[in-house]
């Protein structure tokens, strides 16, 4: 008897109100458009995004398990916003920990998935030169260069930590630097060189090259900071 696999395939299942609100609310914290600091309410989301109330609701909520609103009494809720000395050390922290699961995804990625991740940066690039060299944004997931190296690693607690709270964190700043004059391509080439040295089992340089790259952004941060481009 012939089985058809396809019977027992799992669909996926369809975006709820709720997703559809999250994924709508989340894309706006990232790129700016809900600015960190900013306070909000639900009638305004409402208008502002063509939002119904019960589906908003859940939305907030699953945001702030997320860390990306606070919630505070009488004072209502407001994006998430940290200093410039927290977001330093944030890259300091992440400096370290890519640099480690750079090294480890090069030990432990398979040919198929870094051949994928290839592949992903070259959709990142057509992406790019659609915005005209002005914006580096990268999706949530696997879309995103810096997720695909942490799940990589193959290190679950270290996959962890990279991806929890301090994840979601970082996303909002990454974007809004990547907005930099020419910042995109020269991210994009240091994404590709960091993929090459695992695709050559280089651990070692593939940690280099990860906390050279995460160093040239916070450096970025200061320098946007200093010049008074970067409110914080």
């Amino acid at each position: 008897m012939i089985v058809d696999k396809s019977m027992n395939a799992v669909a996926p299942q369809p975006l709820t109100r709720a997703d559809e609100a999250f994924d709508c609310l989340q894309t706006a914290i990232v790129t700016g458009d809900l600015a960190p600091g900013e306070k909000i309410g639900e009638v305004e989301l409402c208008a502002r995004f063509k939002l119904t109330r019960g589906p908003l609701r859940e939305a907030l909520g699953r945001l702030e398990s997320r860390g990306l609103l606070v919630r505070r009494p009488h004072a209502g809720v407001k994006v998430v916003s940290v200093s410039a000395d927290e977001l330093m050390e944030l890259y300091r922290i992440r400096e370290a920990m890519e640099g480690l699961a750079a090294r480890q995804a090069a030990e432990r990625m398979t040919d198929q998935e870094i051949a994928d991740l290839q592949a992903t940066l070259d959709s990142h690039e057509t992406m790019i030169e659609e915005a005209r060299g002005q914006a580096y944004y990268q999706a949530e997931g696997d879309y995103d260069f810096h997720h695909r190296i942490a799940t990589g690693s193959r290190n679950a607690k270290l996959a962890q930590m990279l991806l929890g709270d301090l994840y979601y964190m970082v996303r909002m700043y990454r974007y809004r630097l990547s907005t930099s004059s020419g910042r995109p391509h020269r991210a994009l080439g240091e994404h590709r060189r960091i993929v090459e040295a695992i695709a050559q089992r280089d651990g070692e340089l593939a940690e280099f090259l990860m906390q050279r790259h995460i160093n040239a952004a916070r450096k970025n941060i200061e320098q946007k900071i200093s010049d008074g481009l970067l409110d914080i």
